[in-house]
């Protein structure tokens, strides 16, 4: 059979995203994020054009490392003013039977007591179509917002990700038996006690008792979605997640980090095909390749270069302060802040960079590496080579206009994958899990390490009938 290719459309509750200075655009609808009926549209627009997710980014610290504070970021709207992700999935959800949902939600400073209920409560809502991107959040605003002088340090974060994870696992999957509620109206009892049970978790972070709150949802665990290109970044990812976006410098690199991820999670006991790997794809189709050139232009020309040293100045690297001849790598290396994340040079930017290389590729509207601009045919065509050649599963759409940019992909480029069999024609699946692993694959495989408390197992002190001794049942970090 011929490889279908996954698509979620790539979003933030925000006026600038990622496309920075196009919210001016005549035909752009950014403004209206804080419209409901903005997000009831969108939705609907997808679910039209049958794709995989609608993909929520986010950030809970502003972008105040460029020019020493927020004023660029917040002049040129990049991702600020942004809203939860969270609280818009339900409306989308209503207006849709099959879209699914992905939103970022950090593990860094949020117990997950709290999160694991509102997650329960949007499987719920959401009949199974609810995933979660994990992120460790770098922004050294964000620490600060939290009561944080600086970032955590790096591979901190992520060995606090990895017990907040087994926190949710043991919540998701141990805490009650698939057929706990059993709505007895005769007995007046709608859920059988025997079949909850405490986790009381206790780790160096966490201290929290259970029992979960919400009931098993469909998906039970959401589909767990990730991305991390460095060294701690990738053994997480390769240990939990299920969607992986990933990064390189070329198709070639691509390939090898896709390869890499596979490899790992085998290395932990899983199986290659139980991870998904997307990449962030450019695209902007015209009925004409001219057409499609006028248009990239005209974005090129509205684009903001100070929206884009903004956004890459938000780790604290303020790259317009440095020589042009400087290499970023030395950059990072002499300032050496123990919270600081790798992510400015080794993420963006390959090794032995200098400053003049990394400003003049990040203040490019169409930075890549995937790019593709030119009719629905020539389009198809670069898809499916980099699919062919990087083996990857699918891409999240960057978007320029709203709903302009989606628009125009459902309208001439699906069709045409369609014709190649490389999309699909129907909706075959109900749940999120299923789109990406097919019909039956609703929960985690067994394989994963969220399975293995399934039924109260491998619970450290885990009891359907006594709590564990303890003062307090907070989640609480320490």
């Amino acid at each position: 059979m011929t490889r279908q290719i996954s698509f979620n459309l790539f979003e933030m509750n925000c006026v600038g995203h990622i496309s920075h200075g196009l919210w001016v655009h005549p035909e752009n609808n950014r403004h209206r994020f804080n419209d409901l009926d903005f997000w009831v549209e969108t939705a609907q627009i997808l679910e039209a054009g049958l794709f995989d997710s609608v993909f929520l980014a986010d950030v809970i610290g502003t972008y105040d490392g460029y020019r020493n504070g927020p004023d660029t970021a917040l002049r040129e709207a990049v991702q600020i003013p942004s809203n939860d992700p969270l609280l818009i999935i339900p409306a989308m959800a209503a207006v849709t039977k099959h879209l699914g949902f992905a939103a970022t939600f950090s593990t860094t400073y949020e117990p997950p007591f709290a999160f694991a209920r509102r997650a329960s409560t949007l499987d719920h809502l959401t009949k199974g179509r609810f995933g979660w991107n994990i992120v460790t959040s770098y922004l050294p605003n964000a620490a600060r917002n939290f009561g944080l002088a600086d970032e955590v340090e790096h591979d901190q974060r992520y060995a606090i990700a990895d017990e907040y994870l087994d926190v949710l696992y043991k919540l998701w999957e141990g805490s009650w038996d698939d057929d706990a509620v059993i709505e007895d109206r005769e007995r007046r009892i709608y859920t059988d006690p025997a079949k909850v049970r405490y986790i009381n978790h206790r780790g160096p972070n966490y201290t929290v008792a259970g029992p979960h709150l919400s009931s098993p949802s469909v998906q039970r665990t959401p589909v767990l979605f990730q991305a991390g290109s460095s060294t701690a970044g990738k053994e997480f990812a390769a240990k939990h997640a299920e969607g992986v976006f990933v990064g390189g410098r070329d198709a070639a690199a691509y390939r090898e980090n896709v390869q890499d991820l596979r490899r790992l999670a085998v290395d932990k006991g899983r199986k290659a095909d139980h991870i998904k790997a997307f990449a962030s794809a450019v695209v902007i189709v015209g009925r004409t390749h001219k057409e499609a050139q006028r248009k990239a232009e005209e974005y090129r020309k509205l684009s903001s270069a100070e929206g884009y040293l903004a956004h890459a100045g938000g780790g604290g690297i303020d790259l317009a302060a440095y020589r042009a001849d400087e290499v970023i790598d030395d950059i990072l290396a002499r300032e050496n802040r123990p919270g600081r994340d790798s992510q400015p040079s080794s993420r963006r930017h390959p090794p032995g960079t200098t400053v003049g290389e990394a400003l003049e590729r990040i203040t490019r509207f169409d930075r890549g590496p995937f790019v593709a601009i030119g009719t629905a045919v020539e389009v198809a065509d670069e898809i499916e080579r980099w699919i062919d050649a990087t083996d990857l599963d699918g891409f999240n759409l960057r978007q320029f206009l709203t709903p302009g940019t989606a628009e125009d992909f459902i309208t001439q480029v699906i069709p045409e994958l369609q014709r190649r069999g490389r999309y699909r024609t129907s909706y075959e699946e109900s749940t999120l899990r299923e789109r990406l692993f097919g019909s039956g694959n609703t929960r985690l495989f067994d394989e994963h390490p969220g399975a293995r408390y399934r039924g109260g197992a491998n619970l450290d002190h885990g009891s359907a009938l006594e709590p564990a001794a303890s003062p307090s049942y907070a989640g609480s970090r320490s």
